[in-house]
Formats: structure tokens, C-alpha cells, sequence
């Protein structure tokens, strides 16, 4: 049964003709995206240094070899965000966390 069926039409505005009920999960992309773009400069940052860190199979090379020098065995490659997905951010920043001496320093 729609939600249309349990509501009292005559108490929406032009009987409910445009009542619009977003999911749960479009309602928590929404407020996850805001709360990142209030970090949007760092989450930058980290793009930027991922995706210089990847950019050619030289650079994973040497990327490998400081994680052997700090020895640092995240098990992880490095991965770029899609800035469409939320949760593909929250993976890039999880990676990059692990690898944080080898990405600062």
C-alpha cells in the first residue's frame, strides 16, 4: 500500500499531487556529502597526492618500496575517489590513513 493511500489527500498541499518521499539512503548521501564538503580542501589534498602516487606504474613502484623502507604493509592499494559516491571517498581517506608516513614525508 503507497504512503499516498494512508495520508488524508485533503490536508497536502494540491492533494499530494507532488509529495515526494526521498529514501533513506538519498537522505544520508545528502548529509554525508554536506559534512564532506566542509573538509573538501584536505579531501583534495588527498586526492591529489593518491592520484600523483598512482599516475604511472614507476610511481607504484616507488610507492611499494617506501612502504617496505617505513614498513608499512597496508595490504591496500592506493585507490582515487569518484566524487558522485560518497563511500568511495571514505575508502580513498581509509586507505591513505594507513599510508600516512609514507604519503607525508
Amino acid at each position: 500500500m503507497g504512503l499516498l493511500k494512508k495520508l488524508d489527500l485533503a490536508k497536502l498541499i494540491l492533494d499530494g499531487r507532488f509529495l515526494h518521499m526521498r529514501c533513506c539512503a538519498h537522505i544520508l548521501n545528502l548529509i554525508v556529502k554536506d559534512g564532506l564538503d566542509v573538509i573538501s580542501d584536505a579531501i583534495e589534498k588527498v586526492h591529489d597526492v593518491v592520484a600523483f602516487w598512482i599516475a604511472t606504474p614507476k610511481k607504484v613502484e616507488k610507492f611499494e618500496d617506501a612502504c617496505r623502507y617505513f614498513k608499512i604493509g597496508g595490504g591496500k592499494k592506493l585507490v582515487l575517489d569518484c566524487t558522485t559516491r560518497w563511500n568511495s571517498t571514505y575508502e580513498m581517506l581509509e586507505i591513505a590513513l594507513m599510508y600516512k608516513q609514507v604519503l607525508v614525508d
